[in-house]
């Protein structure tokens, strides 16, 4: 994920082959592809293998009794993505793939014991543990058709340095998060996050029923926006901010020795116009969540049609996201907006206050009556909300749209939400729901997931 982004900066703002080659320096080499046969064809574009290992060896003691990283690392991937670099460098496509996915290795050499083992059934993030980065790449291969041309790895450490080098990254959640298991407690609402915020914020998979899967789309949504905090920054521009970053970076990550100063400006200088728009996030389809195997646990058993018909689409080059026309940047809500009942009153005695609200309120896409009213409160200063306790997520929703609008619980109120304008109304703030049309694969693009 870290080096994934360093592409991003790589040879912007002038930066030229000897500033490059002493940050590669920094870079600790590996051979994953070492006596590899019988490997796919090379389809279009790039292919790199991002793997987030639970190292945590030059983590301090007080950082990890404050971000919860004690314990025993299993010496396994924590995360993995497979992400698509697009021939004409103007798309990446990342598809992350469940640590717990079914897999199958190939025969090998166990790299802690030296004992041979035939091929057989394990979840994935266990192939690193077993035979490392060449077995995590024979594996992946094997399962999804796609040939790796380059391995990128880091550790919780490189993680959180990185963040912090670069700057707070924001997030924004509609709902308040609490992991016990991580610290993470963040309530609903914009967070601006520091290094081990961020690392407790994309480990954390004890929030809610949906386990990893869930944890998946976080780390998605924090990779978006930290690709928006790179390029909004400033960074490409600064060429001492671009070293600091760049070296904090490329100092803790390891890399396969093909991955150098040419693929590292070339890459850099093809994706410099590259936003949070020409990303697109996925996952793996899957058939079933928790798939049984005996001697191993509960595994997730990939929708084998499916995973073949999207990993078809990155050898060929082709994008996961249904093409969508540009919309202009909403903020995101519990509730759709055309699931909210609204009935706009006028609060001052500004004729036509009533109808321009509405009007807006409607274009938005919310469910108004169309029948703006006069409000019994002719001098109101700030707009109201009043909702029936019960709705309480829909109010939410509804002054998102309404930038300074006090909220007010009315009991027995019911299902429509009134609006009483106030003297204070400028305009009417886009929000869009979470749901969104993600296509046959369930593709977001960075710019739909990103804070806006």
């Amino acid at each position: 994920m870290v080096t994934g982004l360093s592409v991003l900066v790589l040879g912007a703002g002038g930066i030229g082959h000897a500033v490059v080659t002493n940050l590669e320096t920094g870079i600790e080499r590996i051979d994953p592809f070492k006596d590899m046969k019988n490997r796919p064809r090379a389809g279009t574009g790039t292919n790199l293998l991002l793997v987030g290992t639970d190292g945590r060896d030059r983590i301090t003691a007080q950082e990890k009794q404050k971000y919860r990283l004690g314990g025993t690392p299993c010496h396994c991937t924590d995360t993995v993505m497979l992400v698509h670099l697009s021939a004409d460098k103007e798309r990446a496509s990342i598809v992350s793939l469940p640590r717990d996915s079914y897999a199958e290795v190939p025969e090998h050499t166990d790299r802690n014991t030296g004992e041979q083992h035939s091929a057989h059934p394990v979840k994935l993030n266990a192939a690193y543990a077993e035979g490392g980065p060449n077995l995590t790449v024979r594996t992946v291969e094997h399962m999804t058709g796609v040939k790796v041309d380059h391995y990128l790895e880091v550790d919780f450490t490189s993680f959180m340095k990185t963040v912090d080098t670069l700057g707070r990254v924001k997030i924004c959640t509609t709902r308040p998060l609490k992991d016990s298991y991580t610290g993470l407690d963040l309530p609903a609402g914009p967070h601006e996050l520091n290094g081990g915020q961020a690392l407790q914020y994309v480990r954390s998979r004890h929030i809610d029923g949906a386990a990893d899967l869930g944890r998946m789309q976080r780390q998605q949504k924090f990779l978006a926006s930290l690709i928006e905090q790179a390029t909004s920054s400033g960074v490409l521009l600064n060429p001492v901010k671009f070293r600091d970053v760049a070296s904090t970076m490329l100092s803790s990550v390891r890399a396969d020795k093909g991955f150098g100063t040419e693929q590292m400006l070339e890459l850099g200088q093809a994706m410099r116009g590259f936003s949070p728009a020409s990303s697109e996030f996925t996952s793996v389809p899957m058939e079933n969540v928790s798939y049984p195997v005996k001697g191993i646990g509960s595994t997730v058993k990939w929708d084998e049609a499916k995973s073949q018909k999207l990993f078809r689409a990155l050898r060929e080059d082709k994008p996961l996201a249904p093409a969508r026309p540009k919309q202009p940047k909403a903020v995101e809500v519990a509730v759709a907006p055309g699931q909210i009942r609204v009935q706009v009153y006028n609060g001052t005695p500004r004729d036509g206050l009533g109808r321009t609200v509405d009007d807006a309120l409607r274009t938005t896409g919310f469910d108004t009556t169309r029948a703006p009213l006069n409000g019994e409160l002719r001098d109101l200063k700030r707009t109201l909300v009043t909702y029936d306790p019960r709705w309480d997520r829909s109010a939410k929703s509804l002054a998102a749209a309404l930038p300074g609008a006090e909220l007010r619980a009315v009991r027995g109120q019911g299902a429509t939400m009134r609006v009483t304008a106030g003297t204070d109304f400028e305009k009417v703030q886009r929000v869009r729901a979470e749901e969104t049309d993600s296509g046959e694969f369930g593709t977001v693009t960075g710019d739909q997931v990103a804070c806006p």
